[in-house]
């Protein structure tokens, strides 16, 4: 399993949505550090491509201000649910989920559970 840092890559959706079923790529905030975990998106207005929490097996949305979708991620970076979050809401812990990935509502529409993500970094 890979170990990140806190900073920047890219999230490589493999047949996440296109008609084709090819590959997608979009910007990615990577937060494992506990502070950096614990602030994720809160007060943001919106969020540039996704942000992956890491460890992590559940997610609040208590002090945001948008909606989000949550995808959760098994070890292999396999998706095991998608979940859209009002604020102010409690996420309930995923088993076997090992890490989050957080994004703006409605990105994550066409992701299903079984597709697999790359983390992509310097």
């Amino acid at each position: 399993m890979a170990r990140w840092r806190d900073g920047r890559g890219r999230l490589v959706v493999h047949g996440g949505g296109d008609e084709d079923g090819a590959a997608v790529s979009v910007p990615l905030e990577i937060a494992t550090s506990y502070r950096a975990r614990t602030k994720g998106l809160l007060g943001r207005d919106s969020v540039e491509g996704a942000m992956l929490l890491s460890p992590a097996g559940a997610v609040h949305t208590f002090r945001m201000r948008i909606p989000i979708d949550v995808a959760y991620l098994d070890r292999t970076l396999t998706v095991i649910a998608v979940r859209t979050m009002k604020p102010g809401r409690l996420g309930l812990p995923r088993l076997r989920s090992r890490h989050v990935l957080e994004a703006g509502a409605g990105v994550m529409a066409g992701w299903g559970v079984g597709v697999r993500v790359t983390v992509v970094t310097d």
